[in-house]
């Protein structure tokens, strides 16, 4: 072992001993150079040091691993294992004086594993990161993006929907409160404050994985977080956001979802660049099935590039449903000929299988007589007087007022926040100097 890392490992051991984290975080973005040049002895460095006693010194030498990873082509199963080792045996109190070195090491540890088609081996390692990074359940850090992205890679979701179907009451700043402190250190730590690009990811693929296990309301409002995110200028990951978005609306509501008005973005800059996605929403409207099929045809090549053919499709089979809904409010018995006509499918079998399907998912409420070929509307049979539907409503007003709970003391943190005291009182001043005393020469009342 060279002299240079000689002296990083007792730098390590020595600091660590006595306490001083925080001088030995602030000294080691320096060493990330000296550690990557020396990649091929970096094993051995590891080996003089304990995960949970210099949990700092080990996070530097994987950041420095993984800053190598391109060219030194190290085996994806030691990579994998050192990770492992490192978010299972960390010193914790240690890790939050170096949070911004490790949320880079997160995301290029995800990068690597995409690379190399291995995602689904790092879901629940970064899912354990997660839990130890942050310090509450309902807190968003930059790495739940990571735990996203692997998941989408993996196909896997299983593990992030628990993630995912936590509602985020607040947002990690950890990595905000260092930024000045990693702009003067390391070139490494470049991307490792960008806050709002995984905050805008997290919503972005957490929209895609909802939408790939077909809970298209839940879809819908992680879509919408990303697209209304107060912004000065249009990011790339909003305006994919803002193309399934509309797209996932039809599926929901049949039309374009309610948006903001104070989201100037979407409408200076989105929707020009989304043309034939809003052609989509015009065409639906329209309720032909026949029509948005040629529609879909024809943009197939742009749906295709953006990854929203699949949708596209679902959007597709969400008017025959649509249009099938409509008739359950006309008629009391159809042939299945007689819907597959007016809703444009190809015949009655195609029919039956659509009734048959929405039938099972509770859409629509009906029965298929097989001799005739007919088809019997019925109203919902629901009449709220289960102990099950009680249950279901006692449990939806709990949530409510959980909700309002939540509500009330975020308002009370922000009413009392110092910052905000001071920018309402230079408001109220500004107000106050601003109005001019007026002279009447008449009736004041006029």
């Amino acid at each position: 072992m060279g002299s240079a890392l000689e002296n990083f490992v007792n730098q390590v051991r020595t600091m660590s001993a006595s306490g001083s984290f925080r001088e030995l975080a602030d000294d080691l973005p320096e060493s990330v150079s000296l550690l990557a040049r020396n990649w091929s002895i970096l094993d051995n460095v590891l080996e003089t040091l304990d995960v949970q006693q210099h949990t700092l010194g080990v996070l530097y030498v994987l950041l420095a691993k993984l800053h190598s990873a391109a060219t030194a082509n190290p085996e994806p199963v030691q990579i994998i294992q050192l990770m492992r080792d490192f978010v299972q045996r960390n010193n914790v109190e240690q890790l939050r004086f170096a949070i911004c070195a490790f949320y880079e090491t997160c995301h290029l540890f995800t990068d690597y594993l995409v690379q190399k088609n291995l995602s689904i081996l790092g879901i629940k390692i970064m899912a354990r990161a997660v839990d130890q990074i942050r310090q509450m359940d309902t807190q968003l850090t930059p790495i739940h993006a990571d735990l996203c992205l692997l998941s989408l890679k993996a196909k896997n979701f299983n593990l992030v929907l628990a993630y995912l179907d936590t509602d985020i009451t607040d947002i990690s700043t950890a990595a905000a409160e260092c930024k000045t402190q990693q702009q003067q250190q390391s070139q490494h730590t470049v991307d490792a404050n960008n806050d709002a690009k995984y905050f805008l990811l997290f919503y972005y693929y957490g929209g895609m994985i909802y939408t790939a296990v077909k809970n298209y309301d839940r879809a819908l409002y992680f879509f919408e977080v990303c697209i209304t995110t107060p912004a000065m200028a249009m990011s790339h990951i909003m305006l994919e956001a803002y193309k399934k978005f509309l797209m996932v609306s039809l599926i929901v509501e049949g039309n374009i979802a309610f948006i903001p008005k104070n989201t100037q973005v979407i409408g200076r800059f989105m929707k020009p660049m989304a043309s034939h996605y809003h052609d989509l929403v015009s065409v639906y409207a329209n309720s032909s099935s026949e029509e948005l099929r040629i529609l879909i045809l024809k943009y197939s090549e742009a749906f295709t590039r953006d990854s929203n053919m699949g949708l596209a499709k679902q959007v597709a089979t969400s008017l025959y449903k649509r249009n099938i809904k409509r008739l359950t409010k006309t008629f009391l018995t159809l042939s299945l000929s007689d819907v597959a006509s007016r809703v444009q499918l190809s015949g009655a079998a195609e029919a039956e299988r659509y009734i048959l399907n929405m039938i099972k998912s509770g859409e629509i409420y009906a029965s298929i007589n097989q001799k005739d070929g007919m088809v019997l509307f019925k109203d919902d049979p629901e009449k709220y007087n289960s102990p099950d539907m009680f249950l279901n409503v006692q449990t939806n007003i709990t949530q409510v007022l959980d909700l309002v709970k939540q509500i009330n003391k975020m308002e009370e943190e922000i009413i009392l926040n110092p910052m905000y005291v001071k920018k309402a009182l230079g408001s109220q001043d500004d107000d106050l100097t601003s109005q001019h005393p007026k002279t009447y020469s008449g009736d004041p009342t006029d």
